[in-house]
């Protein structure tokens, strides 16, 4: 038998692994529910099991496992339970990226284990997916860049309307490549000097409903299966983070895999936007990278 400290080594270890697995099932497009059900079925649900062997655990030492949907909306009863302070729910609630958590016992010693899961849906034909949203205020509030750059942010979502002698393509806002080279320049400079904090807000989060795994459910319509693959939150973080910060061929900005882009659309089209093309990770699956 394991002692705890051995248990969690082992544990962390396999966490640290760059590829954790994906796996296929029949029966449709998955729901964060139909996730939640599927483990609390892990007995004898063979995907499950995979799925927990893939983050580490192995399905015969878990004395009980309870999954559950994180809501949008959480009262304070429920903050409880996932281990919010009261007095921060607003705050942990504006950097929520978990969709499902799971408490997991061993058998031994009655160790638990939370584990968040960021799941992220798309059809085996889309493209991208959004991570995070915000006005450009509340960016500025995060990461703490000057009021010169949040003005001709502002410009490039449309929150203020731009001046018609740069905005050639779109009267109601500017892209990058209309913007003054200089000032372009300190916009990449700043997200360059700040993307490992970038990154890990627009993907992880903060506080106790941050993502520990990034869990990608791929719909293929012909076949009518949903693939799912899991990865480490860092590995998932260090693969879209991964590249230079540069201005795209549309006038966004990559940040690695990462794009950068005004929101568009309704509702909130003047927000800036962060979205990945989660499907990427079943490459390295599949390439066992």
């Amino acid at each position: 038998m394991y002692s705890v400290q051995r248990k969690c080594d082992k544990k962390i270890k396999k966490a640290n692994k760059r590829l954790l697995g994906s796996i296929a099932a029949r029966g449709g497009f998955a729901s964060e529910r139909l996730i939640v059900d599927k483990f609390n079925r892990y007995r004898i649900d063979k995907e499950a099991q995979y799925r927990l062997r893939c983050m580490g655990y192995d399905p015969e030492e878990i004395k009980d496992l309870y999954a559950h949907v994180i809501p949008t909306r959480i009262s304070e009863k429920r903050a409880i339970l996932y281990g919010m302070l009261l007095d921060k729910i607003k705050e942990e609630l504006r950097y929520k990226k978990s969709d499902v958590q799971l408490r997991v016992e061993l058998l031994y010693h009655n160790t638990y284990f939370v584990e968040n899961i960021s799941v992220k849906k798309a059809n085996s034909d889309a493209d991208y997916n959004q991570v995070d949203k915000r006005k450009v205020s509340e960016y500025r509030e995060m990461w703490n860049f000057d009021k010169e750059i949040e003005y001709w942010l502002k410009l490039f979502t449309g929150e203020i309307t731009p001046p018609k002698a740069l905005a050639k393509r779109d009267e109601r806002r500017l892209y990058m490549d209309e913007m003054p080279e200089n000032i372009v320049s300190r916009i990449i400079q700043f997200f360059q000097r700040s993307k490992i904090i970038v990154i890990s807000d627009t993907i992880k989060g903060k506080g106790s409903l941050s993502a520990n795994w990034f869990m990608v459910a791929k719909y293929d319509r012909e076949l009518n299966e949903t693939h799912f693959a899991v990865v480490d939150i860092n590995f998932a973080m260090n693969f879209f983070g991964y590249g230079d910060v540069r201005v795209s061929e549309k006038g966004n900005l990559y940040i690695g895999k990462i794009t950068m882009q005004r929101k568009g659309g309704t509702p909130d089209p003047t927000k800036l936007q962060f979205k990945v093309k989660p499907c990427q990770i079943f490459e390295v699956v599949s390439h066992g990278a």
